[in-house]
């Protein structure tokens, strides 16, 4: 079988995408795939997602259509890889990991008339530096550093927010609760490190790695705005503020982005044609983000009992499952310019009730994916899929490790496409 050459000329165009619209906020899949080709090597990709997802507020919130909430995106992804000697490697390797983007702007239940309209944006940057050790041809121990960014920005507002959400049970929702709160989150980098192992049988295309990232630890100063009114049921029309007499204590934010698994797999079937696999597990079940101010008055608030389920505060996001999520597909080479793919994928999601500024539980995808390689030494590869995304029903941050949801999401679907060159050296 001509297959020794035959992972370079067909997995290379897997799109650089695999995790574009996968649970909580993982984004990029974080691939160690470029850092395991053979010889220096260097490649540059782009993906690019348009989701549609919408949804209907509950009853008691009149019933609205959300209006599509989920704004596009794009995210690129960059790697170098040098072969320093026999039994040495170093790879630099750029991706945008974990991220959201989406604003309600059509449903009276997220939106206020004069502080505008639910929102989030969270961006993050991996910068990961990797030295690995080959004792064999067919043994890669690898390990280094990650450095890694992330900020943002939230609003939350509407009805569906009355004091966090702890009043979106309420049927009707008290009509004189105003809520409004804004949290900008300023770049902040910390630093993590990955650890991995591969082997590998060029003779038949066979190639298996197992990759593990830590979680990476944020402590971060949040300029967070409060403007909440309370119809309070004993002292009436408040400020939130009558629920802390001393005021706020000023403090910094922790976060930390959640610790992850890739399993690689790849293997020659018959002549150019190659079957792999991708397994990612994110353990999204510890991650929450609770900023400084939102958990003093979330705290207040539970120990006024005005958060029906709660007791010790609550998280403006968190997750109750860990993700898994899987691709599986077939790569073939047509000739010596052209190779192409197919692929099926599937993610659990990250729990089910969902986060109203993530309302989707998991997918279905299938993708598409063609290399043209004018020269043995580059290629040009794009590709495209489509994502059955998962119905879900969505609550407050209140509401979380409760019964209580605020809208239901169902029929959503993304497309994804993407575009990637490589080049040898």
């Amino acid at each position: 079988m001509k297959l020794k050459t035959l992972s370079t000329a067909i997995i290379l165009a897997t799109v650089p995408m695999t995790g574009a619209f996968a649970a909580a906020l993982d984004r990029s899949g974080q691939s160690i795939a470029a850092f395991l080709q053979p010889g220096n090597y260097f490649e540059a990709g782009i993906s690019v997602l348009d989701p549609s997802v919408s949804g209907t507020t509950n009853a008691n919130l009149g019933s609205q259509s959300t209006g599509d909430m989920a704004g596009d995106y794009h995210f690129p992804s960059a790697a170098l890889k040098l072969q320093l000697t026999d039994h040495f490697s170093f790879g630099l390797l750029y991706d945008q990991p974990f991220g959201a983007d989406a604003e309600y702007t059509s449903s009276a239940a997220f939106t206020h008339p004069l502080q505008g309209n639910t929102s989030v944006e969270v961006d993050t940057q991996n910068l990961s530096l990797i030295l690995g050790f080959q004792p064999t041809e067919n043994w890669n121990i690898y390990g280094g550093g990650v450095y890694q960014t992330v900020k943002g920005n939230v609003a939350l507002r509407g009805a569906a927010y009355s004091v966090y959400g702890g009043y979106a049970g309420a049927t009707p929702v008290p009509a004189t609760v105003i809520s409004g709160y804004d949290a900008n989150i300023s770049e902040d980098s910390a630093a993590g490190w990955l650890a991995g192992l591969a082997y590998q049988i060029p003779e038949i295309a066979l190639k298996a790695s197992l990759t593990y990232r830590s979680e990476i630890k944020h402590k971060i100063d949040v300029n967070e705005t409060i403007t909440n009114t309370l119809a309070h049921p004993v002292l009436g029309l408040v400020p939130v503020t009558a629920l802390l007499p001393g005021g706020y204590v000023e403090g910094s934010t922790d976060i930390t982005t959640p610790q992850s698994v890739n399993l690689d797999l790849q293997s020659g079937i018959m002549e150019n044609t190659v079957a792999f696999a991708n397994i990612r597990w994110v353990n999204w079940k510890d991650f929450s983000i609770r900023p400084n101010k939102f958990g003093q008055l979330a705290n207040a608030l539970t120990t006024a009992g005005l958060v029906p389920g709660q007791t010790n505060g609550f998280d403006l996001v968190a997750y109750s499952d860990d993700q898994i999520s899987a691709t599986v597909g077939v790569g073939r080479k047509f000739d010596e310019k052209w190779a192409g793919n197919v692929s099926v994928g599937w993610d659990s999601g990250a729990g089910n009730p969902v986060s109203t500024l993530g309302p989707t539980e998991g997918y279905w995808n299938v993708g598409l994916g063609l290399q043209f390689s004018p020269a043995p030494n580059y290629f040009i590869a794009g590709g495209v899929k489509y994502f059955w995304l998962g119905d879900a029903k969505a609550q407050s941050g209140a509401q979380f490790g409760t019964d209580g949801t605020v809208a239901n999401f169902e029929d959503n679907d993304a497309l994804a496409y993407g575009l990637k060159i490589g080049y040898r050296f």
